[in-house]
C-alpha cells in the first residue's frame, strides 16, 4: 500500500512563511506527477498545486504567486514552500500522487499536517 506522510505545518502570523513536506512510500514520485491538497473546516478537499515528473506545475488560483511546489526524486519527497500565508490557507494539507489533471492517484491519505494563519 500506498503511504504519505506530510510534515512542515503550525501555526504561523499572517503574512508568513512555512515549508511543507511529504515523504512518499517506494518511488511514488519518481513515477508520477505530486500533489498537495487541502481541507478547510466545513469545505471540500481541494488541489493546492501539483508537479509532474518532468517539472510541469501548476496551482490553484488563490495561491498563485505566493505558493511554489517542488520535488527531490532522489528523496522520493515532494514540497510546498508557502509565503504570504493569508488567514484563509489555514486547513489541513495532505499529499498524494496525482494525475495531470490534478486529481488525486491513490485513495490512501495521510494523516495531514494542520496549517494555521492568524490574523
Amino acid at each position: 500500500q500506498v503511504q504519505f506522510v506530510e510534515s512542515g505545518g503550525g501555526l504561523v502570523q499572517s503574512g508568513g512563511s512555512l515549508r511543507l513536506s511529504c515523504a512518499a512510500s517506494g518511488s511514488i514520485f519518481r513515477l508520477y506527477a505530486g500533489g498537495w491538497y487541502r481541507q478547510a473546516p466545513g469545505k471540500q478537499r481541494e488541489l493546492v498545486a501539483a508537479i509532474t515528473s518532468g517539472g510541469y506545475t501548476n496551482y490553484a488560483d488563490s495561491v498563485k504567486g505566493r505558493f511554489t511546489i517542488s520535488r527531490d526524486n532522489a528523496k522520493n519527497t515532494v514540497y510546498l514552500q508557502m509565503n504570504s500565508l493569508k488567514p484563509e490557507d489555514t486547513a489541513v494539507y495532505y499529499c498524494n500522487a496525482a494525475y495531470n489533471s490534478g486529481s488525486p492517484r491513490y485513495d490512501y491519505w495521510g494523516q495531514g499536517t494542520q496549517v494555521t494563519v492568524s490574523s
